[in-house]
């Protein structure tokens, strides 16, 4: 049974509970303290305020004050340092101004439409109109005025997609007044290349013509390392007169230069295609091996890039220009064989795939070509 002396209680749990209070840090550590020292059933103070009655008459007044002070200042102590607790906390759906913001993801342009947009900027630069024409096609368009009639034996090497059901009334372009008639015809297929842009442009404007049409186009491929059923093409024309195949390879090379660098050499093989005579293949130097010959180019040093020529005399007269008056050419592949040089890319399912893996190993931006 406590007596006078027992005021060494009081300070002992004063001490203890200032030691604790000065390492809480959070509304639990504070709940803690108060139910060990204020609890109504088992707190130390508590424990103490039931005690008085047992305690001498003459004991108990100075006793019970130094309790009830004790549990005065714990209380004041807590309520205090709750309010600091409170003011230090940021108020709800505050943001911390100090931390580090976050990362926007920025998106990325596709290298297939990268490659499309710095190909568009080499040829604009070179005063050609940069067109775009329907993906549904007619025979006429698309074979019979490139010197391509049914019984051709260059239609095999394009298996082509026809549709269902004839699509009437498509045109391309402005006009004034009536539509030129070969413009309203029925569509019957899928192109195969952006060469019919070509027929609809002479068809409607005369020489001089320099122009580049993209676009995609559609055969009948099984998807595989190096074929798709659908793929992007551009295809340049031009036609005035007095063009020459001095003209084309001249061009070409500024194209290739313009995306290969300096350092790529150029090189025109003899071949055939029933829209231009003479025609030929374009290959420029392995960049991987700078032309020395490497796996990548079965140790030849060339990688075939675009096929080219001077436009067919026929193709000319089906448009109603004379060969004997002007002459052009013309040249065409796909982008993404132009892409898959250019990163050395050797599956080209890899750019349809929408692989972020793959996508963003490429920049951001268009100034980090």
């Amino acid at each position: 049974m406590p007596d006078a002396t027992d005021r060494s209680i009081v300070d002992a749990l004063r001490a203890d509970f200032r030691a604790r209070l000065a390492a809480a840090s959070t509304d639990r550590d504070l709940k803690t303290l108060n139910d060990e020292f204020l609890g109504r059933k088992s707190g130390s103070v508590t424990t103490l305020l039931k005690s008085l009655s047992s305690i001498p008459a003459d004991a108990r007044r100075e006793f019970g004050q130094s309790v009830n002070a004790l549990k005065t200042e714990i209380e004041s102590a807590l309520d205090d340092r709750r309010a600091a607790l409170a003011s230090s906390r940021p108020p709800a759906g505050a943001v911390d101004v100090t931390l580090p913001s976050r990362q926007i993801p920025l998106g990325r342009v596709h290298p297939l439409m990268r490659v499309r947009q710095q190909v568009e900027d080499i040829f604009a630069r070179m005063g050609y109109e940069i067109l775009e024409g329907p993906e549904v096609e007619d025979d006429y368009h698309n074979f019979e005025a490139l010197n391509m009639p049914p019984d051709h034996p260059a239609r095999d090497m394009q298996d082509t997609l026809y549709l269902d059901a004839p699509i009437v009334g498509g045109t391309w372009g402005a006009h004034t007044g009536r539509l030129p008639e070969a413009q309203v015809r029925a569509a019957t297929l899928l192109r195969t290349h952006t060469s019919a842009m070509q027929i609809r442009y002479m068809k409607t404007f005369k020489p001089p013509i320099r122009i580049l049409v993209p676009g995609r186009v559609y055969r009948r491929d099984n998807l595989d390392l190096t074929h798709t059923p659908m793929f992007q093409q551009f295809e340049g024309l031009v036609v005035d007169r007095g063009i020459t195949m001095a003209d084309l390879k001249g061009t070409l090379e500024a194209m290739v230069h313009e995306l290969f660098g300096d350092s790529a050499r150029l090189r025109l093989r003899p071949s055939f295609f029933p829209y231009t005579e003479p025609s030929a293949e374009v290959d420029i130097s392995c960049q991987a091996c700078s032309g020395s010959g490497c796996g990548i180019c079965k140790q030849t040093g060339w990688l075939e890039i675009l096929g080219s020529g001077m436009v067919h005399p026929a193709v000319l007269e089906a448009v109603g220009y004379d060969p004997d008056q002007v002459s052009g050419f013309a040249f065409g592949t796909g982008i993404e064989r132009i892409a898959m040089l250019k990163y050395r890319v050797d599956d080209i399912r890899l750019f349809y795939e929408n692989d972020l893996r793959f996508l963003e190993q490429f920049p951001a931006t268009m100034d980090a070509l």
